[in-house]
């Protein structure tokens, strides 16, 4: 199947974020970790406050979302929320090496995040314009897939130049910095062919004098037909569920990991590791929806996090840690892309700003929430395992959710 050269600027921005994506869920969390320690704040209680950031900056994104999302279906707009975010969150991200105190470093990463979640409800909605129905499922797993190399790439330009900071003359803060910039840079430099190439396609048309009260009422009827919409509305209950453990497991791994006892070195290799291998499974998985429907991959993969999820509440040694990288590898970017496309294929074009912003209030909220989990779980207890196991009975609900959601889908298919 050839890829268009807009389908490819469109992927390309999943190969810049991706850069930031993977600088959150390694460097980042460590950076943070070292300089919390700096500051006499024990693991526990650092893991905890950088759930609490986590937790909150999804919860800021699914609040705005749904309103930016709504005023973004009229004509011009969504290309222009797309790019004020990007510039947010890549601008942030250039300014995290500058602070080392540990709460203006958190604040800094609230507003990068807030920035990076914005982007993607922008972006996965311009699925429905740069591409059809019969290949989003393609598109959308090659946008993650190259994703994975393109995250690859300067990570480990950031972890050599870390690493060998003494060789070079640098001090690892300055280093550190220096990977940040490059991260930066990097995720903007990938967005330049979608900001200037991409038209919107599909819009619904309004007169920009009502645009806000406009936009408010299309939001919430297109929450009453939603509400109505079983299809839809089952999708998304299966969806906050279960990307609650694909997102939590993504961005707590570092700190959870290190709050065991693996080393530096180890995390940040095994999760590179994880961005290799996810590379060739979902290039893999747009080769097996061709066979089998995107929804039983879907099942699988909620699956694989059950195991997932469970393995680690016994991780306390590095091989092990290394082991679940891989294992989360075969499923990370299969799920995201079609849960993605899954959707796309589900809801009317023209409002597909509004119904993304509020399918990322359903997936970043499970992010708060899984995330919470965990900080609330180490808070507490003093141990981040007892966070696992909240995980473990959401993505189980997850499954259920999803297999009736499939229910309902036959029979209204049947029934039409």
């Amino acid at each position: 199947m050839k890829i268009t050269k807009l389908e490819k600027n469109w992927i390309l921005y999943d190969v810049g974020n991706s850069a930031f994506v993977m600088l959150l869920s390694t460097i980042i969390p460590i950076y943070f970790k070292n300089i919390a320690s700096n500051s006499n704040i024990s693991l526990a209680d650092s893991t905890a406050y950088w759930g609490y950031v986590l937790a909150f900056s999804t919860l800021i994104v699914a609040f705005i979302g749904p309103f930016l999302g709504s005023i973004g279906d009229n004509k011009g707009y969504k290309k222009k929320f797309f790019i004020f975010f990007v510039l947010l969150g890549s601008i942030a991200t250039l300014l995290l090496g500058l602070f080392n105190n540990w709460i203006i470093f958190l604040i800094i990463i609230l507003i990068a995040r807030v920035g990076f979640n914005a982007s993607l409800i922008f972006y996965d909605a311009m699925l429905t314009d740069i591409s059809d129905e019969k290949r989003m499922d393609h598109v959308s797993s090659l946008g993650y897939a190259w994703g994975y190399i393109g995250s690859c790439i300067p990570f480990l330009g950031c972890l050599l130049l870390i690493l060998n900071a003494n060789k070079l003359g640098l001090s690892t803060t300055l280093a550190t910095t220096i990977a940040f910039v490059i991260t930066a840079l990097w995720w903007l430099c990938f967005t330049l062919p979608l900001m200037k190439n991409y038209h919107q396609k599909y819009y619904v048309a309004s007169t920009k004098k009502n645009l806000v009260k406009t936009s408010f009422k299309r939001l919430f009827k297109s929450i009453k037909n939603i509400i109505k919409n079983k299809i839809v509305f089952t999708f998304l209950i299966a969806f906050f569920l279960y990307i609650d453990g694909v997102y939590t497991i993504i961005e707590m791994a570092t700190s959870y990991g290190k709050d065991v006892g693996i080393s530096d070195n180890s995390l940040l290799l095994a999760l590179l590791l994880t961005q290799i291998i996810a590379f060739p499974m979902t290039i893999i998985v747009t080769k097996i929806i061709k066979i089998i429907a995107n929804y039983q991959v879907i099942i699988i993969c909620i699956c694989g996090y059950l195991g997932v999820t469970l393995f680690a509440l016994q991780l306390d040694k590095p091989w092990e840690f290394w082991f679940l990288a891989v294992c989360v590898a075969l499923f990370q970017g299969s799920i995201q892309a079609l849960s993605r496309s899954y959707f796309a294929q589900i809801i009317p074009k023209e409002v597909s700003n509004e119904y993304f912003g509020i399918y990322d209030i359903f997936g970043k909220g499970a992010t708060f929430i899984g995330a919470l989990i965990m900080g609330i779980a180490a808070d507490v207890t003093g141990n981040s395992k007892n966070g696992i196991v909240g995980l473990i009975i959401i993505i189980l609900f997850g499954l259920i959710v999803f297999i009736y959601h499939l229910k309902i889908r036959k029979r209204v298919e049947i029934n039409e």
